[in-house]
């Protein structure tokens, strides 16, 4: 991805925290984030554009209608939202990867490794899904342990298992 000029934040409301929102001049996210990790977001956004700030200012309106969408049950609304962010090419296969799991339904660190296309990479998979930059929009939350376990996730397992639950996905 190229280096964008500009970074703009924005924070809006959902029913599991207030979300933090970072568009770039043309309006493409570059990370989403929860309020209560905004030193993650920092740490991230320093990673991946280094001296570049995020100014405040408002996220596009199709960006937070898509999630406030999201948010009133419109799962699909999400595919509208045009992503932009760094990372490596395996890193982007897994994030693709993540978007293309329908929602209601989860699959195993060994399955994203598959789709991304290295089914040998099982931990390289969890990391880039770990480091996934771009929450619910790229649903690392639909990952769960071989044993159905809810493993980590940067939110929190309670807002995990809030949106599965939220997405109609089995128990578990």
């Amino acid at each position: 991805m190229s280096r964008p000029d500009r970074l703009i934040l924005d924070r809006a409301p959902s029913p599991i925290g207030e979300l933090l929102i970072v568009t770039d001049e043309h309006g493409a996210l570059r990370a989403l984030d929860f309020h209560d990790h905004e030193h993650r977001l920092d740490r991230l956004l320093r990673t991946h554009y280094r001296t570049l700030r995020p100014e405040s200012g408002a996220a596009p309106a199709a960006i937070r209608e898509a999630m406030a969408a999201y948010f009133a049950g419109e799962f699909a609304a999400l595919r509208r939202i045009a992503w932009a962010t760094n990372g490596t090419a395996f890193q982007h296969a897994v994030w693709t990867a993540l978007t293309e799991i329908p929602v209601g339904e989860t699959i195993t660190y060994s399955e994203l490794a598959r789709r991304a296309g290295r089914p040998a990479a099982i931990r390289a998979a969890g990391h880039a899904n770990g480091s996934n930059p771009l929450s619910i929009v790229a649903p690392c939350h639909r990952v769960i342990g071989m044993d159905g376990s809810l493993t980590g996730y940067g939110g929190g397992v309670e807002r995990k298992r809030w949106l599965l639950a939220h997405e109609g996905a089995r128990p578990l």
